[in-house]
């Protein structure tokens, strides 16, 4: 079933169509909401309410672009709500800007991780420059969505993806080192 018949069949209120695109799109919107909170059971929440909020809005999808984008849209935003009511964000991080926390060696193509391990990484991020990496590295969003999804200037966001950059290069290069 194509995404077009699968959301005719979930809007007719068919069972197995909602279940059929609860399981297609699961494990993928898990892994987005993992990517901004640290805790398993905190984005199993999100994931639930994204997908409750999937099924209240999927009479407005207008079959304009990806429908796995939209249902992604809707897990990050919700994935933010629940990562605002778990954790205050804040983005102003200057302990993390000392240059021991930078990276002082260019990373390699030849690091290979896996992707349990950069997830891992990700969450040892504080939790500004981790919203805004995935928000800018990961979703495509534009300096200019960040700013105004959460509240702060673009020259803020652009701070702030450069500062976990510069963690994750160092971190990345340390890591391997380790093996």
């Amino acid at each position: 079933m194509n995404d077009a018949d699968l959301i005719a069949a979930c809007l007719r209120g068919d069972p197995r169509a909602q279940r059929q695109l609860y399981n297609q799109f699961a494990g993928l919107m898990l892994t987005v909401c993992r990517r901004y909170l640290k805790r398993q059971e905190d984005a199993e929440e999100a994931l639930l309410l994204g997908f409750a909020k999937v099924f209240r809005a999927l009479p407005t999808f207008r079959q304009e672009g990806s429908f796995e984008g939209w249902v992604r849209r809707i897990m990050v935003n919700e994935a933010l709500m629940e990562l605002r009511r778990r954790e205050p964000l804040h983005l102003s991080f200057e302990e993390f800007a000392q240059p021991e926390n930078l990276a002082a060696t260019p990373a390699t193509a030849d690091m290979q991780l896996q992707a349990d391990e950069l997830l891992a990484l990700l969450q040892e991020l504080p939790i500004g420059y981790r919203t805004v990496f995935n928000l800018y590295a990961l979703e495509g969003y534009s300096h200019l969505e960040i700013a105004e999804t959460l509240g702060i200037t673009e020259g803020t966001s652009k701070s702030q993806l450069s500062k976990a950059r510069a963690m994750l290069q160092r971190r990345l290069v340390l890591s391997t080192a380790a093996r």
